[in-house]
């Protein structure tokens, strides 16, 4: 009976935390917000990613289905999350190490780039600043 006393209190504390835990604090949803966008970018969904970019950022650098498609040639075979700073206005920049390979040649290269993740107290999400990462440096 003692036993039973105690699962029942176990499962009301499980049932507490489980509570605050879906409460999510800002710091939370940032985790979330790039745990999507590295999830999108390794498993090659870039149209995905571009959703988690700011809707500001879109609008002024829309994406054409040729730029999409472009991204169709390339796989990622790392994405290392190599440090990350809160910039005084709130903002969080991190720095990331990707693995690019080229479909057609099968060499790997790999290039970092950095990621700015802003706030939106009215939307209570993060948005992605810079767009998607510019797999060919430029060319």
């Amino acid at each position: 009976m003692r036993m039973l006393k105690h699962w029942w209190l176990l499962l009301a504390v499980a049932l507490l935390a489980a509570g605050c835990a879906s409460t999510g604090g800002k710091g939370d949803k940032l985790h979330e917000a790039q745990y999507a966008w590295s999830a999108a970018i390794r498993w090659g969904d870039f149209e995905g990613a571009w959703n988690l970019v700011d809707a500001k950022y879109r609008e002024a650098h829309p994406m054409t289905a040729v730029e999409f498609e472009r991204y169709n040639h390339v796989g990622i075979s790392r994405y290392h999350d190599l440090g990350a700073q809160t910039l005084p206005d709130g903002d969080v920049v991190r720095e990331i190490d990707l693995g690019v390979i080229n479909k057609h040649t099968m060499t790997e290269r790999g290039m970092r780039y950095t990621e700015r993740w802003h706030y939106d107290p009215e939307a209570k999400a993060w948005w992605q600043m810079n767009g998607l990462p510019d797999l060919w440096e430029g060319e």
